[in-house]
């Protein structure tokens, strides 16, 4: 997996225990004159060009992860496919744009704006009097109404993941003409733009079995600049074709095609020319930058290698390696001699296949931004060490978010500004840097933190049968048998820091770097290979690995702490799939900084399938790295991630998407407040405030935004990546012939949000 993204999911239920501390909250940055929303911290990146410089037609084949089980956004099992489909052929109200602040569609939207508070709030939209569905029958409030029906939550035949919004509408009804919808609120609602994005007509939401099964595999009726041809399951595609009866701009493109392809497939579907857009890893991004690069005209090789190094010479070696070759193979020893030209003609062989593939590259581009979404380190405070907030604030107090991100972003030429919010990123208006409340990276207080919690140096540790760390309890061997993950050496998956021969540097004793880290330190993430950074840490990370039984880094603890005779140590979980060395490299920075203070950690690597529901949502973690998208309405959104978990019927603890098990009253009561106020600045201050206590709280804690690189044919105008932007999908297409080379270059700076 490239990374691992979590996005709106059904309720899950996990046993837990709380913990809940008196949180100080220092003054925000919002009470100053300056914005401290700031500015996005990357621009999209899609090679902008005007439509008039794109020629009409050609097919544009998009790789994604999957083909989706449902078209249907509001189900439980939609993907970032559904969403992408659904932008692309169904109304919204409104689109995101660069700051990630949402913006009316004047395709769809004439205007919208709440017309009465008292008695209560009312909400008038005025259609696009041309906004028909692909039936021919215009967008109404009939399809307003079914669509409210169908995710108030009032009846439970509708297969809904969320409805969030629509429980607070009273009514629906038409206005002042058929071009106006009347929605009256039964309570206040600040992110009323959140809802009908997207819109399904009635045809889908009219009737539970229509919304449950009528939109799985087909939607009949659409309305935006392409139509659903088929979804091809067998063949693992979506392909989309233009709505005849769109009255916006024309879609530039006849076709696009989605096509789900593994990630660590994708380099070689762009080398067969069988993909035209992808969502990369920086490997691959390094190998598309070499052969997208200047070339040597007589032998047609790249002059320069990665990141401006010389390219290697013939068959990838130094001129001393040729001359050995060479006398091997003219020499008298004629075994040596032999083997030796076998080997030449297969490095002839390999050196040709390379040009090859290099010259199929030679088409593409790499574009970056940064994703909206960012990385955070989760800490699970059900039970265990963590459970006590001193403890939690410790293990936060402890990190170094900016050499984390520098770690991830640097490599790949992209800003390394840690994240400074729960609940919005740079540029958003809702984002304020709220790190503040929980203070700065300082070991010292870390220690004092730890030692206020009873975790001393030094201490006896008493060791009973099967018991290895102060952590969440866990039976290895039915942990073993359950997952079935084997790492390389016959091993089970789990690592104790200091017992894999590693020094500070990711060597091994004799000064050699171990191949096996070294690949594990060239990821995907840039989270997830998904996510951002080239090789972050070749050999692995700094410090966190040593011979079994070395003396600790200088700087750190004494000695291991303990308590009541047990090691402090923590499980860290994390995923094993190919795309996930970034997060493994992040991870084992992470434990050598908390080694400085003297916690020890349990790496356990899971598959990547079981990775999220038998361990993150089910809480059988101490550390864990994953990844939360951006919204443009946090309020809504985030309320469910941070709200504080509460006892069910069964006795189990509702958590809903709150994966930490770490909340409080406060957090709560402000989300609420924020949602029902219609004063944006208020609002703002509200999450901001919101935001300071989950920092206090230390149940997560941010790392970085996660890199997007995207290999595209440098002739494809108006796609890439994207950044906060929605994708306009009618202005996909191919430069003609004579209009590439003009490329326009980005905007010097991003207007601040309003």
């Amino acid at each position: 997996m490239s990374h691992v993204g979590v996005g709106p999911r059904a309720v899950m239920r996990s046993v837990a225990f709380l913990t809940a501390g008196v949180l100080a909250v220092p003054a925000l940055a919002g009470c100053t004159s300056e914005d401290p929303s700031g500015k996005p911290l990357a621009e999209q990146d899609v090679a902008a060009a005007a439509r008039a410089r794109v020629a009409d037609g050609g097919t544009l084949r998009w790789a994604v992860d999957s083909v989706p089980d449902t078209l249907n956004a509001f189900q439980s099992d939609a993907d970032a496919t559904t969403t992408r489909v659904a932008q692309a052929v169904l109304p919204s109200m409104y689109r995101t744009d660069e700051t990630g602040s949402p913006v009316r569609d004047p395709d769809y939207l004439e205007s919208a704006e709440v017309v009465d508070t008292e008695p209560k709030q009312v909400v008038v939209y005025k259609l696009n009097q041309q906004a028909v569905w692909s039936d021919g029958r215009e967008i109404g409030a009939a399809d307003f109404a079914a669509q409210w029906r169908a995710l108030s939550g009032k009846d439970s035949a509708y297969w809904t993941a969320r409805n969030a919004g629509y429980d607070r509408i009273e009514k629906i009804e038409r206005g002042a003409n058929d071009l106006e919808v009347k929605v009256t609120f039964s309570r206040p609602y600040a992110d009323w733009k959140a809802l009908f994005t997207p819109l399904y007509p009635k045809d889908v939401t009219g009737t539970p079995d229509a919304f449950n099964d009528g939109a799985r595999r087909t939607l009949k009726v659409t309305a935006g600049p392409f139509a659903v041809k088929k979804v091809d399951t067998k063949g693992d595609e979506v392909v989309l074709t233009g709505n005849p009866r769109w009255w916006g701009e024309p879609a530039k493109l006849d076709r696009i095609v989605l096509r789900a392809v593994p990630r660590d497939e994708r380099v070689s579907e762009l080398v067969a020319g069988k993909l035209d857009l992808a969502e990369i890893d920086p490997e691959t991004a390094d190998e598309v930058g070499l052969a997208a690069g200047p070339r040597d005209p007589a032998t047609g090789t790249p002059l320069m290698g990665p990141g401006g190094t010389p390219a290697p010479g013939p068959q990838g070696r130094s001129a001393a390696e040729a001359l050995r070759s060479w006398a091997l193979a003219h020499g008298s020893d004629e075994e040596a001699a032999e083997e030796e030209a076998l080997a030449r003609e297969e490095r002839r062989e390999a050196e040709a296949k390379a040009r090859s593939r290099q010259r199929a590259l030679s088409g593409f581009e790499v574009r970056k931004s940064l994703e909206p979404a960012y990385t955070q380190l989760a800490l699970n405070g059900s039970d265990g060490p963590l459970a006590d907030e001193r403890v939690r604030r410790a293990v936060a107090r402890a990190l170094d978010r900016g050499k984390l991100a520098e770690a991830v972003l640097k490599p790949l030429g992209l800003p390394t500004e840690p994240v400074g919010s729960h609940l919005a990123l740079s540029g958003q208006p809702a984002y304020a840097d709220g790190s503040g409340a929980l203070g700065e990276q300082n070991a010292k207080e870390a220690r004092a933190l730890l030692a206020d919690a009873g975790w001393v140096p030094g201490g006896p540790v008493k060791k009973k049968d099967g018991e290895e760390a102060a952590g969440a309890e866990k039976d290895k061997d039915a942990k073993d048998e359950k997952d079935g993950e084997k790492s390389e050496g016959g091993d089970d998956g789990t690592y104790i820091v200091g017992e894999d021969g590693k020094n500070d540097d990711g060597k091994n004793d004799d000064g050699e770097n171990d191949g096996d880290d070294a690949k594990d330190g060239a990821d995907q993430e840039s989270g997830e290979k998904h996510s951002s950074g080239k090789n972050t840490a070749q050999g692995g990370a700094p410090g966190a690995y040593a011979p079994k039984g070395t003396a600790a880094p200088a700087g750190s603890a004494a000695g291991p702490l303990a308590k009541d005779g047990k090691a402090l140590t923590l499980r860290f979980v994390l995923p094993s799939g190919p795309g996930s060395e970034t997060l493994r490299t992040v991870a084992g920075r992470i434990t050598d900084m908390l080694a400085e203070i003297g916690i020890g950690t349990e790496i356990t690597k899971v598959p990547d399938e079981s990775y999220f529901k038998d361990h993150i949502a089910a809480g059988e973690y101490d550390l864990a790295l994953y990844s939360w998208p951006a919204s443009a309405f946090p309020a809504t959104d985030a309320r469910p991630i941070y709200a504080k978990p509460v006892p069910a019927a069964d006795g189990s603890l509702n958590v809903a998407q709150n994966y930490t098990r770490v909340g409080t009253d406060q957090v709560d009561q402000l989300f609420d407040r924020a949602m029902a106020t219609l004063d944006q600045k208020e609002a703002r201050d509200l999450l901001r405030k919101a935001d300071s206590r989950i920092w206090a709280a230390a149940g997560s804690v941010p790392l970085y935004q996660r890199p997007q690189l995207v290999a595209a044919r440098e002739n494809l105008a108006n796609a890439g990546a994207f950044g906060f932007e929605t994708p306009v999908y009618e202005d996909m297409g191919y430069l003609k012939k004579g209009a590439q080379g003009s490329r326009p270059s980005a905007p010097s700076s991003v207007p601040p949000s309003s």
